[in-house]
């Protein structure tokens, strides 16, 4: 399991490699549909005496076309000696497996994902002999994952969102959705995403947050009410987005006047009431039956 940000910025890659074709998606590149990945050892070190380590090395191996390596860093600031660091580990990696290296480096700030695009020259009087492109992935470009069907649909992706923008004035957003998504989904494979978050955030103004979250979701454990989601999501929006995303998950038709009706509600008491029935109707409509009743007439009105 990861221990820092550091180590989570690149080892989910490692755990969760369905991201890679989000990630190079971002990137504007093709990544093949289907492909073996395998951790390689991250050891570039030659026989004496100084140590390198490459944080995360992964073996790409598409159906359709040849092997390639991928060569994964975790930066948190500027630092002039990877400038060298990268340039050696592809040409060591390249050296030792006779395959193509892209090297990517994985940002929490938008001044060291700008210094990380290089491109990093060696030259001397005029000639380049060596130019080093690291693809960069930070708060630019990977996008703010802060819609619960989204998040649930890649939690792997919505996790590594959440770990690279954790210094964005937008994470508290971030984070809830994550949370009320983790709840959608609550089965298999979601508690590693849970420990993922509290491990790699500790200590962190966004590590409270995803705490308090936590704390709040073990004090209803499974209960999945509105009340519960509408504390992680923070607005009624994202309460409405979760029960259309019930009726979607169990296969009911949503006709355009009832999602328009939830979307609109901000009771959260009613649409409590409505995520009830959700998992029960068998059509939307039905969701409104029991508050479609016309009050009794006041005997005291004239």
């Amino acid at each position: 399991m990861v221990t820092s940000a550091h180590e989570g910025l690149h080892r989910i890659f490692q755990e969760r490699p369905e991201i890679l074709a989000p990630v190079f998606g971002v990137l504007g590149l093709p990544f093949p549909e289907k492909a073996t990945v395998d951790a390689l050892t991250p050891d570039v070190t030659e026989t004496k005496p100084l140590e390198r380590r490459v944080d995360t090395v992964l073996r790409i191996g598409p159906s359709d076309g040849d092997d390639f390596l991928l060569a994964i860093e975790a930066q948190s600031g500027r630092n002039a000696d990877k400038e060298l660091s990268w340039a050696y580990y592809v040409a060591h990696l390249q050296s030792k497996y006779r395959l193509p290296v892209i090297l990517l480096v994985v940002c929490q700030d938008r001044a060291t994902a700008k210094w990380a695009t290089g491109p990093f020259d060696c030259r001397a009087r005029g000639w380049t002999a060596q130019t080093t492109r690291p693809l960069v992935i930070g708060p630019d470009n990977l996008p703010e994952i802060t819609d619960t069907r989204t998040a649930a649909d890649n939690l792997a992706m919505a996790a590594f969102s959440a770990l690279a923008h954790a210094r964005s004035p937008q994470i508290d957003a971030i984070l809830e959705t994550m949370g009320h998504a983790l709840q959608v989904r609550d089965g298999t494979g979601t508690n590693y995403f849970y420990e993922f978050l509290e491990v790699t955030l500790r200590g962190t103004p966004a590590g409270d947050k995803w705490e308090e979250i936590l704390s709040f979701v073990t004090y209803f454990p499974g209960r999945g009410t509105v009340r519960e989601t509408a504390y992680l999501e923070g607005k009624a929006e994202g309460e409405a987005k979760g029960l259309l995303y019930v009726l979607d998950v169990r296969g009911i038709p949503v006709p355009d006047s009832v999602r328009e009706r939830i979307a609109q509600c901000t009771d959260l008491e009613l649409l409590d009431r409505w995520l009830e029935r959700s998992r029960t109707v068998t059509q939307a409509e039905d969701l409104f039956t029991e508050d479609s009743a016309a009050p009794e007439d006041d005997p005291d009105q004239g």
